[in-house]
């Protein structure tokens, strides 16, 4: 799978423009995926030098991406350092997801398992029995 990882948020934590505490397992997770062969595209609003410390911090902890804020590594940016950053990837790491960043050791097995938050979640806990409804909820339906 192509991936498309977020830094501030979702490798660290935010304290953009500095560098945070490594999210438990972040690194970890992301060498295991580089291993499987999977390729990772550093995927992050940070340019120059703010951009050098995020890919020296990832190095740092022996993960080299594939490319950065591009689908290939011999693309070129644009003079001005800005690009539209439209990635082709299978999926996106990012801690701005509608609901937040599940962690890492999750997102792991969504992608052994190919499959998406709700099918892991139905999967995982289907044997938990729903909430019954409580006082306050029968009273203002008018139930018993």
């Amino acid at each position: 799978m192509i991936i498309a990882i977020d830094f501030d948020g979702t490798i660290v934590e935010h304290r953009y423009p500095n560098i945070g505490r490594e999210i438990p397992f972040a690194t970890a997770t992301l060498k295991k995926l580089i291993e499987e062969r999977h390729r990772l595209i550093l995927w992050t609003v940070r340019e120059g030098e703010l951009l050098d410390e995020a890919i020296n911090f990832c190095k740092e902890r022996g993960v080299e991406f594939y490319s950065i804020n591009s689908n290939f590594p011999e693309e070129e940016q644009p003079e001005n350092g800005t690009s539209c950053r439209k990635l082709d990837a299978d999926l996106f790491i990012d801690d701005r997801n509608v609901g937040g960043i599940p962690d890492w050791g999750v997102i792991y097995e969504l992608i052994q398992q190919r499959c998406s938050y709700d099918q892991y979640y139905k999967q995982t806990y289907h044997h938990i029995e729903p909430k019954k409804e409580g006082f306050w909820s029968r009273l203002k339906r008018g139930g018993k």
